[in-house]
């Protein structure tokens, strides 16, 4: 390995990411396979406590890294979205004073999905452009983001991506930032990461009127709900 070093050297990297109750499984999982791939780096599951964190999924996560454990300098903060997760932690103060706190000596402020949501919550999107999962992209501006239809949006050191399955490229992107492309695209190679979606059903642009309906369905009374309390938040700041 020792004639690759120019593409897989650099400083050893600091990786947090954020593990809560109600968040979507795959949010953290795509990324974190992403980063998994990373050598040279400790990658930090964060939560309040080192217990079994309830996802939406039968499966459960066991952070490995308190609030007051997490190291000061962190190249990456990462927040994963999910419901009801993010809406509990939208109004969840000892996460957000963490995450503001951390956003001090953090290189980059991450999300997928409605983690942007938590990022808004914190205070951290106004006057900055980001995305969102496509049911609640607008919810944005209620915290004076400026909403941005795009898989990954990047504005300074706020980087935030679509729903669920764009944190693979969200991971990627930011394994090319941490190191370089070569590196990254060696990973891409490594995970086999060559989507062939069976349907072209992925965007709200391509899916049939008659899925848009049934999905939307379920997803509008839970924008609604992310719009009240990111209003209210806002009405407080």
């Amino acid at each position: 390995m020792a004639k690759y070093a120019d593409l897989m050297g650099g400083d050893k990297l600091t990786i947090g990411m954020i593990a809560y109750p109600g968040m979507f499984l795959q949010d953290l999982v795509g990324p974190l396979t992403v980063f998994e791939a990373l050598m040279n780096r400790d990658i930090h599951i964060i939560w309040k406590e080192k217990k079994e964190v309830a996802t939406g999924s039968l499966i459960k996560i066991i952070p490995n890294t308190t609030f007051a454990e997490t190291p000061k300098d962190l190249d990456v903060l990462f927040l994963p979205g999910g419901v009801p997760g993010t809406l509990d932690l939208m109004k969840d103060k000892e996460t957000l004073d963490f995450i503001v706190e951390k956003e001090k000596t953090t290189k980059f402020m991450t999300s997928v999905c409605t983690g942007s949501l938590i990022l808004g919550a914190a205070g951290l999107l106004k006057g900055y452009k980001a995305t969102s999962h496509w049911a609640t992209l607008n919810v944005l501006k209620e915290f004076g983001a400026i909403p941005t239809e795009a898989r990954i949006v990047e504005d300074r050191k706020i980087i935030t991506s679509g729903g669920v399955t764009a944190g693979i490229d969200f991971g990627l992107s930011i394994a090319a930032k941490l190191r370089n492309k070569t590196y990254a695209e060696a990973i891409q190679l490594y995970i086999e990461y060559n989507p062939q979606p069976p349907f072209n059903a992925g965007s709200p642009k391509t899916a049939s009127k008659e899925v848009k309906t049934f999905i939307g369905g379920m997803l509008i009374p839970m924008a609604n709900q992310a719009r009240k309390i990111a209003k209210d938040i806002s009405k407080t700041k």
